[in-house]
């Protein structure tokens, strides 16, 4: 706002444009950056494949499904996970160096970089399930649900992710944030042996099994394995959508406050 009390129009376009071009940025800058491909893509794949060569026949013994139909999910959403956490230690490094500052006093929309953030995370999401779904359906992974299920296989991490990122990035610019976001990254890789898709929850002790039924992953799995079986979606996907709009509504303020003190000191 000027003197005369008007608004000065900010240069760069919309509020849109300007999250674009910073989503832009991020993935470029993501593609050069060894320690996030190695999360994103490396990682979900070499897990995917020593899921799959070292268990998969011990457990379809069982019975049931193949398990290849619980090992894609979890590693889509998982990879999702563990990715956002090297974005998020990447957030750091642009604390540090001071680009965050350097954004803050620029002509442009304050929730711009948070908003193209949140987008890039999205891509960098959807691009991951897309390679992990593809490596799946050579290791025998079928839609049997057709176009539309494979298309709800694609979505689910991408709304995992949205609840996820704001915590991501509460860590990322918090003063401890490299060392934070990788004691998290542990978490997320314990997560991964707690869930519904390593083995169904019924093969946990009874004890347990209430805290790998509601933990956000195995919703998030659950989701995708009806949508590449069949099966109910309503509560798994009912499930997801609270953990996710809940995350954001515990974070998000927080997200957007440590992130506007950072760029500010």
């Amino acid at each position: 706002m000027d003197a005369s009390g008007t608004h000065e129009p900010r240069p760069g376009g919309s509020l849109l444009a300007q999250s674009l071009i910073e989503t832009g940025r991020l993935l470029r800058r993501w593609s050069r950056q060894p320690e996030v491909i190695t999360s994103t893509l490396a990682l979900p794949i070499l897990l995917l494949l020593m899921y799959d060569l070292v268990l998969g026949k011990s457990l379809g013994a069982t019975g049931g499904a193949d398990p290849i139909y619980g090992f894609v999910p979890m590693v889509a959403v998982s990879g999702a996970m563990y990715g956002a956490t090297g974005t998020g230690i990447s957030l750091y490094g642009e604390r540090e160096s001071g680009l965050l500052r350097r954004f803050w006093v620029l002509p442009i929309h304050r929730c711009a970089a948070l908003v193209g953030r949140l987008l890039a995370e999205c891509g960098r999401a959807a691009a991951a399930t897309v390679v992990v779904v593809v490596v799946g359906m050579l290791l025998g992974l079928r839609f049997q649900q057709g176009w539309g299920g494979a298309l709800g296989v694609l979505i689910v991490p991408v709304i995992v992710i949205v609840g996820f990122t704001p915590l991501v990035i509460l860590l990322g610019v918090s003063s401890l944030g490299d060392k934070v976001v990788q004691l998290f990254a542990i978490v997320v890789l314990v997560g991964m042996f707690f869930n519904s898709g390593f083995v169904l929850v019924q093969n946990y002790p009874g004890w347990l099994q209430p805290v790998v039924r509601a933990q956000p992953m195995s919703c998030a799995i659950e989701a995708m394995r009806n949508f590449t079986l069949g099966g109910p979606l309503l509560v798994p996907m009912t499930q997801t959508l609270a953990w996710s709009v809940g995350l954001v509504a515990v974070f998000g303020a927080l997200a957007v406050r440590g992130y506007r003190k950072a760029a500010e000191s």
